[in-house]
């Protein structure tokens, strides 16, 4: 087993040594890092390995893009941004169609609600009428025997009905 001078980064510690050199990693695992590396000579030489591979690729030739390059980059970027006004128009008239669809559904039940409440209040209920009129219904038989009114002042008259007052 290596002593602690001779202790190894771990692949996290290893994934972490970039950002640890730039300041972004959280104060615990910067801690944990620094510590590693203030205890174990080989966690150093990691360390100043990547540290000297940052300065050797600052010194290579950066590779300067066409001007086809710039030319095509803006190009896409243009027919990304229509698309992109393309959907949000797509999506805005899919909205106002389904606040429309919405708006007609509720007037429709409007419509429904007070023709009903006509129906039930303005409208002649048909079965209230008989009931109203049940006594005429019950002897209809007898009034249609009678056939007119004459026959009725008849029987007013006579002295079987009219009591003797006569």
């Amino acid at each position: 087993m290596p002593g602690p001078d001779q202790q190894r980064l771990t692949p996290d510690e290893r994934a972490n040594l970039v950002a640890y050199l730039d300041g972004e990693l959280p104060d615990a695992v910067a801690r944990v890092i620094a510590t590693k590396l203030t205890m174990s000579a080989t966690a150093r030489r990691e360390l100043e390995a990547l540290e000297k591979t940052w300065e050797l690729l600052e010194h290579l030739p950066r590779p300067q893009p066409s001007p086809e390059f710039t030319a095509r980059t803006l190009t896409e970027v243009q027919k990304l941004s229509l698309a992109g006004d393309e959907f949000e128009s797509a999506m805005r008239r899919r909205l106002q169609h389904a606040l429309r669809a919405v708006l007609w559904m509720a007037a429709s039940l409007v419509a429904l609600g007070v023709g009903y409440a006509l129906t039930q209040w303005a409208w002649p209920n048909p079965t209230e009428r008989l009931a109203r009129d049940l006594s005429i219904a019950e002897h209809l038989d007898e009034y249609r025997d009678v056939g007119s009114f004459e026959f009725l002042e008849e029987l007013a008259h006579s002295p079987e009905f009219s009591g003797g007052a006569n």
